[in-house]
């Protein structure tokens, strides 16, 4: 077996090392886009989303034994087709599926070259037995892989651990069900976009630290760093006018306000578009600002709480802190579910098993843009009672998926379900309680940063399917 895969791989591989060097640099994959005619960065993903390719492939020896000794390949794929059209009709998953090639032994790989440079990812369907002389090389091409089993097809999916620990970027789809290729199929999409994404860092820092650097390589997501004067000068030439008429209609559309005054919503609102402007210009849709620092030092007029809660809620993202793993994991996950984030300062409390998740940034329409608002309070930030945030109600009794990218190549993720949003002159402004499944297991392993993101639903499963086509060690935090 093995001699054969060496055989078949020289032929595959000779001319693939070109695949996937672009499929692992930043240039080269924008340079990829463009000449797929994306040629500039997405200001709203919601607005101007490009889709996955994803190169489709049957795999059937030419003489069967399962499913049955006289199996027509041909029958499975035109069912198989149409499945995938309608998949294709839909607005997600933002997949595209092409080749269509039906290949019956390792020489046939030779002729995907052309295809695998124009491929985001593979779509493999083993419609009999023993293709793995044909997965196995498939795998080495650099790209994420689904392979989707249908019972009865064959046993090649008990090989893919074996590969996975090698390195390969494979999930194992084994099912009856068609639909259960929609998680995989929906995270190709999030890498995908995250490829076509770029964000702005602004903060006194000025350029890649080893840990932004590899979260940069490993999802293709260009970071470009800032100082605060672009910002300053874009706020001093809004319209302050029309931010007046903004912060108004805010507040109108608030339960209440507690503390801003109304010159103070307006800054925010001069903030917020500021930073629209500077996205803009800068073909970004993902900013993190060092907004305490700045704030505290002079450098920003006011704090981005209510600029974020705007971005999120439009599908684009605004993350606190120049803090870029979060900002990473917020991209990642909001691709992958259509669902913004909360940042959060996370709080124990084993006594009633609960983590509290508060911080003073939340969207509103954290169902995704089409959803619905929730109901929010403008407050001030809470740390030093200045400026305009969100007191945002969330749902009770909603399940929650917790994230948390510790690094480039390790995701931290948990669940739990939403039993309260305190209203306490405590902590920051947006407070939910969360039940867990063990609160002091979870604090006893504690690591990787303060902060932790989190999305409505629950996306454990995904979480691990991300790993599996993406490269990612998975961790359970409870």
């Amino acid at each position: 077996m093995k001699t054969r895969h060496r055989l078949s791989r020289r032929a595959f591989l000779g001319s693939a090392a070109a695949t996937v060097a672009v499929a692992s640099g930043v240039s080269s994959q924008a340079s990829s886009a463009t000449a797929r005619g994306g040629a500039s960065l997405p200001v709203a993903p919601a607005e101007r989303r490009a889709r996955a390719n994803i190169l489709t492939l049957y795999l059937a020896k030419p003489i069967p034994t399962w499913p049955r000794p006289d199996f027509d390949p041909q029958d499975d794929i035109r069912r198989i087709r149409a499945v995938l059209a309608r998949y294709e009709a839909r607005p997600e998953p933002a997949v595209q599926f092409f080749g269509h090639e039906l290949l019956r032994v390792p020489d046939d790989l030779s002729r995907l070259q052309p295809s695998l440079r124009q491929a985001d990812g593979l779509l493999v369907f083993n419609l009999t037995s023993t293709v793995m002389n044909m997965i196995e090389p498939l795998s080495e091409a650099g790209l994420p892989l689904v392979l989707f089993s249908q019972p009865y097809s064959g046993h090649d999916w008990s090989e893919w651990s074996a590969l996975r620990a090698r390195g390969r970027l494979i999930e194992v789809v084994a099912s009856s069900d068609f639909a259960d290729l929609e998680t995989p199929l929906q995270v190709m999409a999030a890498r995908q976009q995250m490829r076509q994404s770029r964000i702005l860092c602004v903060s006194p820092r000025s350029e890649h630290t080893e840990s932004s650097r590899a979260l940069e390589e490993k999802f293709g997501t260009p970071i470009r760093f800032l100082d605060y004067s672009r910002l300053q000068s874009l706020y001093q030439a809004v319209d302050q006018e029309a931010a007046r008429r903004d912060a108004a209609k805010f507040t109108a559309a608030a339960l209440k306000v507690v503390e801003p005054k109304p010159a103070e919503v307006a800054d925010s609102f001069r903030l917020y578009q500021a930073v629209e402007k500077l996205m803009e210009e800068e073909q970004a849709n993902a900013i993190t600002i060092d907004c305490l620092g700045g704030f505290r030092r002079g450098e920003l007029p006011a704090y981005p709480c209510v600029a974020w809660s705007k971005l999120n809620d439009r599908g684009l993202h605004g993350v606190c802190e120049g803090d870029l793993e979060t900002t990473f994991t917020q991209m990642l996950f909001a691709y992958y579910s259509g669902k913004p984030g909360f940042v959060s300062d996370p709080v124990f409390d084993t006594a009633t098993n609960t983590v509290i998740h508060a911080h003073c940034v939340s969207a509103t329409r954290l169902d995704g843009p089409q959803g619905p608002a929730a109901p929010y309070i403008v407050r001030s930030h809470m740390e030093d009672n200045k400026g305009v945030s969100m007191q945002v109600n969330m749902r009770v009794g909603q399940v929650v998926t917790v994230a948390k990218l510790a690094d480039a190549n390790t995701l931290l993720i948990s669940t739990g379900r939403i039993i309260a949003t305190p209203d306490l002159p405590r902590g920051c402004r947006t407070k939910v309680a969360t039940k867990v499944k063990d609160t002091a297991r979870m604090l006893e392993n504690y690591g990787a940063g303060l902060h932790r993101v989190l999305f409505y639903g629950d996306h454990l499963r995904a979480a691990h399917q991300m790993g599996h086509l993406l490269g990612l060690k998975v961790e359970e935090e409870t």
